[in-house]
């Protein structure tokens, strides 16, 4: 238990040490937050969560492969939690309609990959998925869909496989936040590029 309070601690810090004016350009920021997430986001947790609004969060020590995104973009500036529920209260109808809401819920729409994909979409941050490494760039966003259909999302970091080809992907797909080597475990369906013009305004 102490220890992992310790780990909560330790990513709190470098996250906060992240976000701030000092800690370099904000793709910089966020790929250090989204690597400082291994090793303390230790487990796989789905569960409805009410979160405080801005800025919420499940416990440093869970979350699913979305959180692994919020909380490294958060370092970069940009609250997704805020930016997907405006979006989504102004264009609810736009977004999917999966779960059976009829309005937008600042505590989980954020942490659903379909309504991240869709909120990127808007911003023009979209790319064709490719199957070719060299497409992708650190801080890309690349989406999936499971063997079973799950929707999953990652962060491409800046660090590759052993054979140099590939570049590894920041993702929390059942064991917590991991780095590994899954860009084509599955095939891309969505590739999404941080612009920092792009993310400035809501759409």
């Amino acid at each position: 238990m102490i220890a992992a309070a310790f780990r909560s601690s330790l990513l709190t810090c470098v996250l906060a040490f992240a976000a701030s004016a000092q800690a370099h350009d904000p793709l910089s920021r966020m790929l250090d937050a989204a690597h400082a997430q291994v090793g303390v986001t230790t487990v796989y947790d789905p569960a409805y969560r009410v979160l405080d609004y801005p800025g919420g969060d499940v416990p440093m020590d869970r979350g699913v492969c979305t959180d692994v995104v919020i909380r490294a973009m958060r370092a970069a500036g940009v609250d997704l939690q805020v930016r997907v529920h405006e979006d989504m209260r102004a264009h609810f109808g736009r977004y999917p309609a999966i779960w059976g809401l009829s309005r937008a819920d600042r505590s989980i729409d954020h942490r659903r990959v379909p309504n991240l994909e869709t909120y990127f979409a808007r911003l023009g941050a979209s790319l064709p998925p490719a199957a070719d490494a060299s497409a992708y760039r650190a801080g890309d966003l690349v989406s999936w869909r499971l063997p079973r259909g799950e929707p999953h999302i990652g962060i491409v970091s800046d660090r590759r496989s052993d054979d140099g080809v590939r570049p590894l992907i920041v993702h929390n797909v059942g064991a917590g936040a991991q780095v590994e080597d899954v860009l084509f475990k599955w095939p891309p369906t969505g590739h999404f590029r941080y612009r920092a013009a792009a993310f400035a305004a809501q759409p």
